[in-house]
């Protein structure tokens, strides 16, 4: 009886149609064999945009700890004490400039200003303004740069977060980390160059789209994958039931044959990247069991990390899990912790808030470093926007809320190419608008960029007639947190 797959191959490509379709094709499989079996399957151009820096980098991976909702500035890191002078009293025109509010406070009569009920004091020798709040973040401090000038000008969650994660308010445009895996490649070939973790002990106040860490118009290899806690940390990994390894080897490279003979018939691009994707999952099966297994950690890493470590899908499990991810050089490690948008009862939520963040996210910085890798390792902390220097609906003695503000917010960075112990930029007395040297989006993309040995200008890719980059036509590196 005729092989199946014989038989299809033969009505696809005869032996002379193959020939004179890769005339040069069985020299470059020669040459890819000994670049790489990963940068032969992917498809990828041989132009200088996968796997080439266009600098030498000071950073080799990232990971983005994205506080979703976003948190008040004015709680954690921008200490004002003429909001306490000012307790109670509106906000004035002379500040606000008629610049756009929400429609949750745009028919508010006033906008009182709230004092933080928490005490701030300058921690270690940076002198860095840190909240009580964040105890253990206040630990690090010496080993934070704090930009406080950060400003945006989208204004509600989805195009905010969006903007933050793709260079714009629109779906549909590559992620950060997908950048960086089309830019630079992946340094593990058992692992996805870009992973993402999702809180499973946060509030769900705000909706987390898988598009956030899409590829968009880039090719499918550079998508983010997911780890999840519990059974199956990537879903439809495992083999099925009554399948073995060796099964699904044959399957696969059946599969790969037929991929092959429709590339070569057609020209499509994209199924160089499918065949990529499934030898990926393959080799997963062993990667993905071994590095979330944590039950080698011994008991002081669990420790460092808080009590939340021990439960997988936690805040804290997760930083301990992306230190695992780190050390086996996965180029993009993205954690994402909803739960920020406290627009009442603000003290309470964020007191929760900071109570499941601040230690693993100190833990994570200690770790690297003890480790050896927070010199070439840049961990990111931030939210989509802060929050307003008044309530947002009515005032009382023990309770308020905040509402969204782009005008103005504190991210922080550490290792990987950044001054530490340095407090960048400034907000005026009120801490409603950037007094000194602003920072937009496009310029923490554009610099995070640079710290990975890319040219944000340069790190470009053609869809539909046009070039399109992460800071699309603007940006720029801001030479001044550079160590």
């Amino acid at each position: 009886m005729q092989d199946p797959i014989k038989s299809e191959l033969a009505r696809l490509s005869s032996r002379r149609t193959f020939l004179s379709k890769t005339s040069l094709g069985l020299g470059a499989l020669a040459l890819g064999s000994l670049l790489g079996p990963q940068r032969l399957l992917s498809g990828e151009p041989a132009d200088g945009r996968t796997g080439t820096p266009h600098r030498v980098p000071k950073a080799r991976r990232v990971v983005y700890l994205f506080q979703s909702g976003g948190p008040s500035q004015l709680e954690l890191f921008d200490y004002k004490p003429l909001l306490a002078r000012m307790h109670g009293k509106d906000l004035p025109e002379s500040v606000r400039k008629g610049q756009r509010l929400t429609g949750m406070s745009a028919g508010q009569s006033a906008l009182p200003l709230v004092q933080s009920p928490y005490a701030f004091a300058q921690r270690g020798k940076s002198g860095a303004w840190v909240s009580e709040l964040l105890p253990y973040t206040a630990g690090v401090a010496d080993e934070l740069l704090f930009v406080k000038s950060m400003y945006t000008e989208q204004i509600n969650h989805d195009p905010a977060l969006t903007f933050f994660q793709t260079g714009n308010q629109l779906a549909g445009r590559p992620s950060i980390g997908s950048w960086l895996s089309y830019g630079l490649g992946s340094a593990n070939e058992n692992l996805p160059a870009f992973i993402v973790l999702v809180s499973k002990n946060a509030p769900q106040d705000q909706p987390l789209y898988a598009r956030l860490w899409g590829n968009g118009f880039l090719p499918s290899t550079h998508q983010g994958v997911q780890l999840r806690s519990g059974k199956d940390p990537v879903l439809y990994l495992n083999d099925p039931e009554g399948y073995s390894a060796k099964d699904r080897r044959e399957m696969l490279d059946a599969l790969g044959a037929l991929n092959r003979a429709q590339a070569a018939e057609f020209g499509d691009p994209e199924v160089h990247h499918r065949i990529a994707q499934y030898e990926m999952a393959f080799r997963m099966q062993t990667s993905v069991p071994e590095v979330t297994d944590l039950s080698d950690e011994p008991d002081w890493v669990f420790d460092l990390y808080g009590p939340d470590a021990r439960n997988p899908g936690t805040y804290a499990a997760n930083c301990l899990l992306a230190r695992r991810l780190l050390e086996r050089d996965v180029r993009f490690v993205q954690l994402y912790h909803q739960g920020w948008d406290n627009h009442n009862d603000l003290p309470a939520g964020i007191s929760k808030q900071c109570k499941a963040t601040d230690q693993a996210s100190a833990a994570l910085v200690k770790d690297l470093k003890q480790r050896g890798l927070l010199d070439d390792t840049l961990v990111l902390w931030g939210g989509e926007f802060g929050r307003t220097n008044y309530s947002q609906g009515k005032l009382t003695q023990d309770n308020y809320g905040r509402d969204h503000h782009p005008r103005c917010f504190t991210m922080w960075m550490a290792g990987g190419g950044v001054k530490p112990g340095l407090s960048y930029g400034e907000t005026d007395e009120f801490g409603y608008n950037v007094a000194r040297n602003p920072v937009h989006v496009h310029d923490f993309q554009a610099t995070l960029l640079h710290l990975m040995g890319m040219d944000h200008e340069k790190l470009t890719y053609t869809f539909q007639g046009r070039r399109f980059r992460l800071t699309d036509v603007a940006g720029k590196v801001i030479k001044d947190i550079l160590a």
